[in-house]
């Protein structure tokens, strides 16, 4: 079964909240993307906000986006975040 996000949430500091297709709500960390030339103009914090669900996985108004494996397996879980 594929595992890919249904709705995402930009949060501070870079950190996305995803809700899964399996149900699970996690966290997953953009900071370290930031420093790749491609993933760069993301550290303008008003294009990070432009995040959505494009039906398989997220993506940026300027077309960045990662991979739903990647979002789910370098993903925390919501619970485990304190």
């Amino acid at each position: 079964m594929r595992i890919y996000p249904i709705s995402v949430k930009p949060l501070a500091n870079y950190m996305l909240q995803l809700e899964f297709s399996n149900g699970e709500v996690r966290c997953f960390d953009v900071k370290p993307y930031l420093e790749m030339p491609f993933f760069a103009p993301l550290k303008d914090e008003e294009a990070f906000r432009q995040v959505s669900v494009n039906g398989i996985t997220v993506e940026w108004q300027n077309g960045r986006d990662i991979a739903p494996h990647e979002l789910y397996d370098d993903s925390l879980p919501v619970s485990s975040i304190a």
